[in-house]
């Protein structure tokens, strides 16, 4: 039986999901590899090379604030296509250079196109997702995190058994293969793919000034917090539980079930979402994130392993209550928009992570700090939680012409 049209394009959408987050964490494992494969080159410092990603993550920010424009200009089908072909084709150069200065601008290439990825394709997510937007996003997660969490494991073995080379050149010929067969499908409107679209309510405006206030604040914590966590886990990993530089495949497993934990948890506060208010559900979880920050700054050996998963349960869970936010507050014809300022706002402070962690680790030798900075940025992302609005309406939108104040006469 052939699969519904929009059904292909969501899967489409959730693959590229998978394939934005990957790419942005190759370097990542791949450096563990590059300072004893290729001395000469690239030198030996884990710091210096891995801030050869800083201008991948300033584009991957940056490039998605004009996405709402460029996509009523060229259309979004057409960015998602740019996407899959320019993000994978600067993936494959990266493979191929051979200087710092070279990787760098591949790895920028990759961050610019890269960018469209968020605020376009969840913007397209959403409209498809209909009353199930907590699903929606929920499973769009998953993919993400699987992207993150078999960046390491994928990139470690093929570092380890063909060359830190083929960790860029494999799935970069494959991105590209999946922008052709993209290329294929017809474009439709995924807001009427499914049936009539659902008129949005009319939402007060100081509780729309809240939710946007608060999202936007999330936005610029949260950015940096999963970024840096997502880059610092390999390292933390081989520092914690498997030092010798020969256990590289471990190091990338133990990051690949880390990183599960928040993939699994995204899908279950997806499916909470659509049953209660976000703030219900995004509380907790920016509860449980500072505690367990502080308690990983100072622990060794395998309690690694459990306060890790808390955290990336913590952090990867807000993703999918952050995304959910917009669904339900913003309006679809504001929606890439507000998606394109909310992804600029949170890759700036994820565009920090990369040098921080690098010049962080250089000066003092091991990742205590960097957790400790990363534990000042979840205080924020917990204010943000206090103050986010409590609606039922949010659940029975028909509620929320009652809850708007009457017009003066």
């Amino acid at each position: 039986m052939a699969l519904h049209p929009a059904t292909r394009q969501i899967a489409f959408i959730n693959t590229a999901h998978g394939i934005t987050h990957f790419s942005l964490l190759i370097l990542a494992t791949a450096v563990l590899s590059m300072v004893r494969q290729e001395t000469g080159t690239f030198g030996v410092e884990y710091g210096p090379i891995l801030a050869l990603g800083t201008a991948m993550f300033v584009l991957y920010g940056v490039g998605s604030l004009p996405m709402g424009w460029l996509a009523a200009r060229f259309g979004r089908r057409n960015l998602m296509l740019a996407f899959f072909l320019g993000t994978g084709g600067c993936m494959a150069l990266a493979g191929l250079m051979q200087s710092p200065l070279g990787l760098a601008l591949a790895l920028a290439g990759m961050g610019a196109f890269s960018a469209i990825y968020h605020p376009v394709g969840t913007a397209m997510l959403v409209e498809a997702a209909g009353d199930k937007v907590g699903r929606a996003v929920g499973l769009n997660g998953v993919f993400g995190n699987l992207g993150v969490a078999t960046a390491p494991v994928l990139t470690a073995f093929l570092a380890i058994t063909l060359g830190w080379r083929w960790a860029f050149l494999v799935p970069g010929v494959l991105t590209v293969l999946a922008g052709l067969l993209y290329w294929r499908e017809p474009p439709i409107d995924m807001a009427t793919a499914r049936g009539a679209a659902r008129s949005f309510p009319a939402i007060p405006r100081p509780v729309v000034r809240r939710a946007v206030i608060v999202l936007l604040s999330i936005a610029a914590a949260s950015g940096f917090v999963f970024n840096a966590f997502t880059l610092l886990l390999p390292k933390l990993m081989q520092e914690r539980l498997a030092g010798s530089p020969d256990l590289l495949p471990v190091i990338g497993l133990l990051a690949f079930l880390v990183t599960l934990c928040g993939g699994l948890t995204q899908f279950t506060v997806g499916r909470m979402i659509d049953r209660t208010t976000l703030r219900r559900v995004f509380l907790p979880m920016a509860l449980i994130q500072l505690p367990a920050m502080l308690a990983l700054s100072v622990v060794q050996g395998w309690m690694v392993l459990p306060l890790a998963a808390i955290l990336a349960a913590s952090i990867f869970g807000q993703v999918t209550v952050n995304e959910t936010m917009t669904a339900r507050y913003i309006a679809p014809p504001l929606r890439v928009k507000l998606y394109s300022i909310r992804f600029f706002v949170g890759f700036l402070g994820a565009a920090a992570a990369s040098p921080l962690v690098g010049l962080l680790h250089q000066a003092t030798g091991n990742l205590t700090l960097t957790i400790l900075v990363l534990s000042g940025f979840g205080s924020v992302t917990l204010v943000c939680a206090l103050f986010f609005p409590d609606r039922q309406e949010e659940l029975r939108p028909e509620l929320w012409p009652a809850a708007a104040p009457a017009p003066a006469e």
